[in-house]
């Protein structure tokens, strides 16, 4: 079985994209996601300069309180509550997102 279900990235991406209407919680997204993403990248780089470690971990919680936050103003629980993989989607949605694809 493949991770993604057989399914192709535009259909997640779409999925994803129903659960994101509201252009609050698109706001709160279009920051929260990558903060999460810098957050992770400084997390590993802290391996070797731990002085990354606080701003890693403040990019990581400030990142998801604007998840909730915008999952809390739009009234619909986050996709990955449902199915893991969609932690993977989220990227994607935000990346077509500001090149204008979505």
């Amino acid at each position: 079985m493949s991770l993604m279900k057989g399914r192709s990235w535009d259909d997640w991406v779409d999925q994803y994209k129903q659960s994101h209407q509201n252009r609050w919680n698109q706001l709160t997204h279009s920051f929260g996601i990558p903060m999460i993403v810098i957050s992770i990248i400084l997390g590993l780089l802290a391996f070797a300069w731990p002085m990354l470690w606080p701003w890693a971990a403040g990019l990581f919680i400030l990142g998801w309180v604007l998840q909730f936050i915008g999952h809390a103003i739009e009234c619909k629980p986050p996709e990955f509550f449902s199915d893991w993989r969609f932690l993977f989607v989220g990227t994607r949605w935000w990346l077509r997102k500001i090149t204008g694809r979505l």
